[in-house]
């Protein structure tokens, strides 16, 4: 089973956070993060990307 990542496309707009249900998304240094622990795949996250840095 695979799990949403963010890549280093991310240009830390912010976007994904707050549209995760399971909060598994965080500021890193120096992009976004996705717990893969905590992430459900639900794919909210991805919708929302303005540069498509999130994938699966």
């Amino acid at each position: 089973m695979g799990t949403h990542y963010i890549t280093e496309d991310c240009t830390t707009c912010g976007a994904c956070e707050p549209v995760c249900p399971v909060e598994a998304i965080s500021p890193g240094d120096p992009m976004y993060v996705i717990d893969k622990e905590t992430c459900t795949d639900c794919g909210a996250c991805d919708d929302v990307c303005p540069v498509e840095a999130i994938k699966y």
